[in-house]
């Protein structure tokens, strides 16, 4: 029997973390419902065996009967009255393919290449006619691989998918050279045209660009069929499925082996927190009841999110996604997960709550059966791939979220930072940059488990979505549709470039052992996101991304996307994101300066608006002469030029704050220098 958990009784977080100390019982308890759990797994070959691999028994699937070759179909429907499968291959016939029931809710039908083979054919529209309390309705089959849209605002329909060539893969899994550094996209709206962009175009054009900015990752949204193109993705209907609307199934797999061929790993945005309420295209009522794969009344729905809610103590619900799950990482190689909406699932409030004390993470409203299949998830996606990637997007801080599950933990690599872009949007709605605290904000960016490793960033999809403002329009508003130019005097745009860097860099430095940029903020992205709907026109115009204005050489954009080209750089010239070495070197803020160190790099910001620092002395850890690695105030960057990006600052035995050695350097207004150690002295 494979046991993660044999080695530990849940408590050992509490070496990491004495406040746990009081929650001991609890922590062995969330423990011990997970064993549970694996060992009620034991006889059917652990997570590996049947509970992760319902894709290939339901569904439709090439198999044998008595002998024959041909397709089996199973769908699991327990409260069911009678399933026909019904398509192309019968004439949309209801009572030509009845369905047999088996003791446990399994319905099954064999297609027998010698009467099918002809008929049932790749591409074969389909689907299955479920009798049930509710009535009789055609319905989606749970597990099937491809569904397409009838025509524009039609219904979705389900279609048997079996090339006749499986997909040959060109290229390994590439290895990470330095931290994660994940760049966060959307196939849809990555184009510049206004309409959905598809699968091969984001291979062909945005790709490239991805891995030239410096990023090792590349995360993709919504990649699970949705029926409503504006939920970005969330409001999943069909699990098994890749949107239709980018391209085919083989469309996403090329795209995702050249993503490899390029070096960057590849990470999904998987959805399990809740589903559509769909029902021609979702799960909703598939067998007639509220409960087959959803907790039974209130409970099983979100009503901020108006879908469905899993019920995770369910085998077959384990079973559904858990293999969809092994399902995306072994047909279509993806390296890893993010997982969507976390908090939500191990909450029965959902999360929405104030998080103040040990106590809001035990208890009553914990849903202990959400954190097991959690637990579960990540342990299968390491065990079929050690090197896999799963992130938690979580806002609550539960203890335990990426810490390994034989201390006690949930299991994941990386929580995603989620505190600092909102204090990033605070501060800049409600203060002006002369105004921000500096202690608050450099203790703010460093607030998390240091046992556990975190994903920073300053903004995402979240802050960029319509009724918000990307951090570039909230700095310059509407002066970036008039004064971008290189050549163009604005205050305003002087300010938001040199901030928007500074921004970016601290966070970079500081937010956490991985770093994250939603597609078209390494440039400045001026404006928000919003998908074609009622409210809009149904227009494409904020369902898009701007690449001409990076590329174009007489705007300021081309300088923000060097720059975060340059700051990736650090990372794998000096493995930065993975330096637990953090420590303040000096903090004043009345004159605007904060200092710092990371691993063997010197970070010196000056944020004061307009006085800029001359022979400004900060202590430095090593008895070495420094170079400047980066200047964000150099030309290339949208800077004015005005240090020299190539100093090299010599060491002095002068001591300040505490430190031995020193050195003197000059520090315009609204600027930063990363500085290195260069040539160290005996």
């Amino acid at each position: 029997m494979f046991n993660p958990l044999q080695d530990g009784d849940g408590t050992g977080l509490i070496t990491h973390d004495s406040w746990l100390q009081p929650f001991s019982e609890q922590l062995r308890r969330r423990f011990r419902h997970t064993h549970d759990r694996l060992f009620e797994l034991a006889p059917d070959g652990d997570l590996t065996g049947e509970i992760s691999q319902g894709h290939r028994y339901f569904g439709l699937n090439r198999g044998e009967e008595a002998g024959q070759a041909g397709v089996w179909y199973r769908e699991w429907a327990p409260a069911a009255y009678n399933l026909s499968l019904i398509g192309d291959f019968n004439e949309w016939n209801r009572g030509c393919s009845p369905m047999l029931r088996d003791q446990y809710g399994v319905w099954s039908l064999f297609l027998p290449d010698s009467t099918y083979g002809d008929l049932l054919t790749h591409g074969s529209r389909l689907k299955v006619h479920v009798e049930s309390a509710a009535g009789g309705q055609d319905r989606i089959p749970a597990y099937i691989r491809r569904v397409v849209q009838e025509g524009e605002g039609g219904q979705f329909t389900a279609q048997y998918w079996h090339p006749a060539e499986a997909y040959r893969w060109q290229h390994e899994r590439p290895a990470i050279r330095g931290g994660l550094r994940i760049y966060e996209a959307h196939t849809g709206m990555a184009q510049e045209q206004g309409k959905v962009g598809t699968y091969t175009e984001f291979r062909d054009n945005i790709l490239p660009r991805i891995a030239k900015d410096g990023y090792n990752a590349v995360q993709l949204m919504a990649v699970m069929e949705h029926p409503y193109y504006g939920s970005f993705g969330y409001h999943v209907s069909s699990f098994f499925a890749p949107s239709s609307r980018f391209g085919t199934p083989e469309e996403l797999k090329e795209l995702v082996d050249a993503a490899h061929g390029m070096g960057l790993v590849v990470i999904m945005d998987i959805i399990h927190s809740h589903a559509v309420k769909n029902m021609l295209e979702g799960l909703n009522h598939f067998d007639g009841t509220d409960h087959q794969y959803f907790h039974a009344g209130g409970r099983g729905e979100h009503p901020s999110w108006d879908s469905l809610l899993f019920d995770y103590s369910k085998y077959e619900v384990l079973r559904f996604l858990l293999s969809n799950i092994r399902y995306w990482q072994e047909e279509f190689k993806f390296d890893g997960f993010r997982f969507d909406g976390v908090t939500s699932m191990i909450y029965l409030d959902h999360g929405i709550r104030t998080f103040s004390s040990y106590d809001d993470y035990f208890g009553d409203n914990v849903d202990g059966d959400a954190v097991t299949y959690l637990t579960l998830a990540n342990v299968l996606v390491h065990q079929l791939d050690a090197r896999a990637i799963t992130v938690a997007e979580d806002v609550s801080g539960m203890p335990g979220m990426a810490a390994p599950v034989n201390l006690g933990g949930i299991g994941f690599d990386y929580r995603l930072a989620m505190g600092v872009p909102d204090y990033w949007i605070k501060l800049l709605k409600e203060k002006r940059d002369e105004d921000w605290n500096l202690s608050e904000l450099y203790h703010t960016l460093l607030n998390r488990r240091h046992s556990e490793k975190h994903i920073g960033y300053a903004e995402s999809h979240d802050q960029a979505l319509v009724g918000d403002k990307t951090l570039a329009f909230w700095l310059m508003d509407q002066e970036m549709y008039w004064h971008m130019g290189v050549d163009s005097n604005s205050l305003v745009i002087d300010r938001g470039i040199a901030l928007h860097k500074m921004i970016r860099l601290i966070t970079f430095a500081l937010a956490g052992e991985g770093y994250l940029n939603f597609m078209g903020n390494e440039f400045g992205h001026p404006e928000w996101v919003d998908f074609p709907r009622e409210g809009n026109h149904f227009s494409y115009q904020h369902a898009r991304r701007q690449w001409s204005l990076a590329d174009d050489p007489w705007l300021r954009y081309r300088n923000l996307n060097a720059f975060d080209t340059a700051m990736l750089q650090l990372d794998m010239d000096f493995n930065l994101l993975e330096d637990k070495l953090i420590e303040q070197l000096a903090l004043h803020e009345h004159a605007r300066e904060l200092v710092f160190r990371r691993g063997p790099l010197v970070f010196a910001f000056n944020f004061h608006p307009h006085d800029s620092r001359v022979d400004f002395r900060i202590p430095v850890p090593d008895r070495a002469d420094y170079r400047v690695a980066l200047d964000t105030d150099a030309a290339a960057f949208g800077g004015f030029g005005r240090a020299n990006s190539a100093q090299v600052y010599p060491v002095q035995e002068h001591p300040v704050y505490g430190r031995q050695f020193s050195i003197q350097l000059y520090l315009p207004s609204r600027s930063a220098q990363v500085l290195v150690p260069f040539e160290p002295r005996g």
